[in-house]
């Protein structure tokens, strides 16, 4: 039988802090081979590792950790998941990762920019959102949700 892991050696392998993974296992989302001794100690199978990183990739890309429970539910309960298992969860992703992407590009060009939030308090606001006209696109900072400028769209 291949060697358990403790908590703390799961947790420096996975890059993953300890009460994290106490987390995790309370949602269902790994679970331990087994407690052992007095203090009921967990004990990790090896390849919780595969599960835990890719609980943090999922996450990284932006699911909830309800959304994690759901895609690792279609696993099979025993044994180690293969390459193909991983690749039918994570195909759908791509999609995901590319609104990421564009949010990010967004999120960049408002460093310097007007995000057309309403607040008129910056030199640029005044030219990018006179008089807050973004406002009419809807509330929140709507150049940076995508909305182009009042002023180059068609009126």
């Amino acid at each position: 039988m291949a060697k358990l892991l403790t908590i703390s050696e799961t947790a420096r392998r996975s890059g993953v802090a300890a009460s994290a993974l106490r987390y995790y296992e309370e949602r269902g989302l790994i679970s331990a081979a087994e407690r052992e001794g007095s203090g009921n100690h967990r004990r990790y199978p090896r390849p919780v590792l595969r599960r835990i990183a890719f609980i943090v990739f999922a996450q990284r890309v932006g699911l909830s950790l309800d959304e994690i429970a759901a895609e690792l539910a279609k696993l099979p309960p025993q044994g180690v998941p293969t390459r193909a298992d991983w690749a039918r969860l994570s195909n759908t992703w791509s999609g995901r990762v590319d609104e990421r992407i564009a949010e990010l590009e967004r999120l960049k060009a408002g460093l310097t920019e007007c995000i057309g939030c309403g607040c008129l308090s910056l030199d640029r606001c005044k030219l990018s959102n006179p008089d807050d006209r973004a406002a009419r696109l809807g509330a929140g900072p709507r150049y940076w949700l995508g909305d182009r400028p009042v002023a180059e769209t068609k009126e």
